[in-house]
């Protein structure tokens, strides 16, 4: 009779155990694409010879939870060397929800075949989002040669 009972409450804590199992593994799988939505995605999409230099297109897509009224990126332009050739802050306005943006920028006395990457160190104005979430939530990526990192 006791062997019963102790079988029944392992069998019972067995079923309890399994069942809260598979509701963690539904709140996880749930919660995974709302963080994978909220993203800043920042693409470098041509470089191309100008008369003043480089024009660099980036296009720019707000995935995030609110809509940025203005956004600047500083980025390091490295050389041939992979020595850093210049910072500055380029101003991408405004980004708002889940709308692709192209942004152009022409870059005097670079030229482009001596860029041989980009980085974005910062975002020092990201006006919507709370603070730090415009860096928080950036992803790069390249459609050139050359690596563009965030």
């Amino acid at each position: 009779m006791l062997t019963k009972t102790i079988l029944a409450l392992a069998a019972s804590g067995l079923f309890a155990a399994a069942s809260s199992v598979s509701a963690f593994a539904q709140d996880a799988n749930s919660a995974a694409p709302a963080s994978a939505a909220h993203k800043l995605t920042v693409e470098l999409n041509a470089l191309a010879p100008s008369q003043k230099g480089c024009m660099m297109t980036f296009v720019a897509e707000n995935d995030m939870a609110t809509p940025i009224t203005k956004i600047s990126f500083e980025l390091a332009f490295f050389n041939d060397k992979n020595a850093v050739d210049r910072v500055t802050v380029l101003d991408f306005r405004d980004l708002p929800l889940s709308k692709k943006r192209v942004r152009q920028f022409d870059m005097p006395g670079v030229k482009c075949e001596t860029v041989s990457r980009i980085i974005i160190n910062d975002t020092p104005v990201c006006d919507g989002p709370a603070a730090g979430e415009c860096k928080a939530a950036l992803t790069t990526r390249s459609q050139t040669a050359v690596p563009f990192e965030g």
